[in-house]
């Protein structure tokens, strides 16, 4: 199960609910589609993966799709192969197309992003069961983000229906994309905003754009999802900035570049440089390094 972050839009706290995502390929042609499908899901967080009447029975282990898996054998491992439409989105509550052509009695065409935010925040708004004082106002205000605009937009409409528990996103056959009956049942039709000129979209870009904008739908994966490393690296004091500031002082006359008679503003300056530059023990010492350098090459002591 997928879960829904909590988050915080302009002060409007809500709850984190369950949602499920099962990507449904139709009568896919290519196994490296299949296997770039499941790479796609992978790395942004799925693995319900199911193929309806694929040209090939073995396409799951076929060579192509498990090199374009590039890792995410275990998608495929648990993807199933089914006969019909109903097999495949068994459990699955609201369905989404993916057609470029809008149908003229079929499910409204809409983008994919402000669909998405607007079903975690009906989600959102249902587990909340109430609409806190001041959304109206909130509403009318055209800076919030989309999703913050969604989720004030939907608190209004929340009913004691329940929330929607599963989603599933539906990819036509290569060759001929998704027929008007497949596109018909069902909820919405998914349209990615491409160049005018050429929006043709291989299924699996499609799928790994669906992919990103469900999984940030839902929260993305948090800040901590991949942590970095505390630095050990510690900030230099003034105490050895001040040493440094000094070395090179002595290094810049030895080599001809300060005159001591007068320096001008060459000091004060570089100080103000190294400083905006905040800078680090270990590039102390390489400062040092340098200016040790410089040195060497006029043949006088360091003092």
């Amino acid at each position: 199960m997928t879960g829904i972050n909590s988050r915080n839009f302009r002060g409007h706290s809500c709850r984190s609910v369950s949602m499920h995502t099962r990507f449904i390929l139709l009568q896919t042609s290519h196994a490296g589609n299949v296997g770039a499908v499941a790479r796609a899901m992978k790395v942004m967080g799925f693995d319900d993966l199911v193929l309806v009447q694929p040209r090939w029975h073995d396409v799951l282990q076929r060579e192509e799709a498990i090199e374009r898996a590039s890792g995410a054998d275990d998608v495929l491992r648990k993807a199933r192969i089914v006969q019909t439409w109903e097999e495949a989105v068994e459990g699955i509550e609201h369905l989404c197309a993916t057609a470029m052509t809008p149908r003229d009695f079929g499910p409204p065409t809409v983008e994919p992003r402000p669909h998405f935010a607007q079903l975690v925040a009906m989600n959102q708004a249902i587990a909340a069961r109430s609409t806190e004082p001041g959304d109206e106002l909130l509403a009318a205000d055209t800076g919030a983000p989309v999703a913050a605009q969604a989720h004030l937009q939907a608190s209004s409409a929340a009913t004691e229906a329940p929330p929607l528990r599963s989603l599933g996103l539906v990819f036509g056959s290569e060759r001929y994309g998704m027929r008007n009956e497949e596109v018909y049942r069902c909820h919405a039709c998914l349209s990615i905003p491409t160049n005018p000129d050429y929006g043709s979209l291989n299924i699996a870009a499609a799928a790994q754009v669906l992919a990103y904008e469900w999984r940030m739908a839902l929260g993305g994966f948090g800040q901590g999802a991949v942590s970095a490393q505390p630095s050990t690296e510690q900030r230099a004091d003034a105490a050895e900035v001040e040493g440094m500031l000094a070395h090179w002082e002595q290094a810049l006359i030895q080599v001809g570049y300060l005159d001591p008679e007068a320096p001008k503003k060459l000091m004060p300056r570089l100080q103000q440089l190294f400083h905006r530059a905040t800078l680090r023990q270990e590039e102390i010492h390489i400062l040092r390094g340098i200016a040790r350098a410089m040195q060497k090459t006029t043949h006088i002591p360091k003092p």
